[in-house]
């Protein structure tokens, strides 16, 4: 969420910020000044129907002492005293609802993206600044993961449909045992070698926890609730602390940790690894990445999450795409780092790299991570502070995460780009102590 403060002192660049993005200031602001306006007249107003209060209280008690002489004129005052709670409860109940409705349209508007952020309106506007990697050539025509994954017998998408419906995979032997020793081989890189101290968080959270992280309110059709959650309600922004969600990634349960607390100085900045499985609706992606496991309902993530302090965050945001980026170098898969433009990055995000991996069944790059920094900006949602002395005023830490990294979409570019002719998986070789010394994936008979 923005400073209500910053928005009132910077309306314009928030203005011009928020086209930049593709969006519409009217209708994420509307009439911002006017709202801004109604409810500092209504402060004001009660601040002064205070002090009259507190003045005619004052006369009041003068009058009482003087005997009955001032018994009349009391009453008088005592009869302005009472008009005047009217009013000022009146004044009260107008500010909250001016706050409540100001805290909505805050909660509507997306972060603002830093100034390096390339302006565009699409991915096809976003920048490449890294490619690394040779892409492996093949003597055949390299197949996809999901025909090789069925020739395997080691991914069974059909069998999902029929367990779950569409949007699902069970993998078989060795493809269930890969994706395990992914998820092995990620957090012990990160805690052993980056310095992550890794957390296994609830895979169900509260509406608060969604709402300090930016996913509700607006992305409430992404998500899925549970039976004690009310759809419509959230979707005008109305939680009860009882609903319960399927998280769609780490990122939600860790960056709450925090929520409503002071963080001491000197532990910043904390780094955070966590291994989850992802639950998301995809309620906007209906006939896209259809085959395959590219796009899933459930999938597994290895998440990075950091707390640092505001001068901290861009070199500990440079830091953490380092840390994802080593995972895909030590597995030898060749990706490419992308700085999403303004009107592809997400709506917490102040800036975000996509790292792409180059998957030559499909003769493309695919994101398999994307790594943010977030500024103060769920930091403010979550009220997540540190203080910067012993006795300073708390500020708003900065949040960054990444996935380190999407452990199916890995899955998958190992499957394709270390298939051979006979349709055999190599293991790389940084992970075959993770797969009991197997060095190939073949057909089990």
């Amino acid at each position: 969420m923005l400073d209500l403060q910053f928005v009132r002192a910077n309306l314009e660049l928030v203005e011009a910020k928020l086209r930049a993005r593709g969006a519409d200031p009217a209708t994420l602001l509307g009439d911002f000044r006017a709202l801004d306006l109604q409810r500092r007249q209504a402060i004001t107003q009660a601040e002064q129907s205070k002090a009259r209060r507190n003045e005619l209280s004052q006369q009041i008690g003068a009058l009482k002492k003087a005997g009955p002489d001032g018994a009349e004129a009391a009453a008088a005052l005592m009869e302005e005293t009472r008009v005047l709670k009217e009013q000022l409860d009146n004044l009260d109940r107008a500010a909250a609802a001016l706050d409540e409705e100001l805290r909505q349209s805050l909660a509507r508007i997306p972060n603002l993206t830093r100034d390096e952020v390339p302006v565009g309106a699409s991915e096809a506007d976003n920048l490449t600044v890294k490619t690394w990697g040779e892409k492996r050539t093949f003597d055949f025509t390299p197949k996809s993961h999901w025909d090789l994954g069925e020739s395997l017998g080691i991914l069974d998408l059909e069998r999902a449909a029929k367990l779950s419906g569409a949007r699902f995979a069970v993998y078989f032997g060795a493809g269930a045992r890969l994706e395990r020793a992914l998820i092995s081989f990620m957090l012990d890189t990160h805690a052993r070698q980056h310095g992550y101290t890794e957390v296994l968080p609830p895979f169900m959270v509260n509406s608060k926890s969604l709402y300090g992280t930016g996913n509700l309110p607006k992305f409430a059709e992404d998500l899925f609730r549970c039976s004690d959650a009310d759809a419509d309600a959230a979707g005008r922004g109305e939680y009860k602390d009882s609903d319960h969600w399927l998280i769609p990634t780490a990122e939600v349960p860790v960056t709450n940790l925090y929520r409503d607390e002071i963080l001491d100085e000197a532990r910043l900045p904390i780094s955070f690894t966590a291994y989850t499985p992802c639950f998301r609706a995809e309620a906007g992606a209906a006939g896209k990445d259809t085959r395959g496991i590219i796009r899933q309902h459930q999938f597994q993530k290895v998440e990075l999450v950091k707390f640092t302090r505001p001068e901290d965050s861009e070199p500990q945001h440079e830091r953490l795409t380092r840390d994802a980026e080593e995972i895909l170098e030590a597995l030898n898969l060749p990706y490419r780092r992308v700085l999403l433009c303004t009107g592809d990055t997400g709506f917490s995000s102040a800036k975000t790299y996509d790292l792409e991996v180059w998957l030559p069944g499909q003769n493309l790059y695919r994101e398999i991570s994307s790594c943010s920094n977030f500024d103060a900006f769920q930091a403010r949602r979550a009220n997540i502070r540190y203080r910067p002395a012993p006795r300073a005023k708390p500020e708003f830490v900065h949040t960054l995460n990444g996935s380190g990294l999407a452990v199916g979409r890995t899955w998958l570019a190992i499957v394709e780009n270390y298939q051979q002719a006979d349709g055999a998986i190599l293991i790389p070789e940084v992970l075959r102590p993770y797969m009991g010394g197997i060095n190939t994936i073949q057909r089990e008979s």
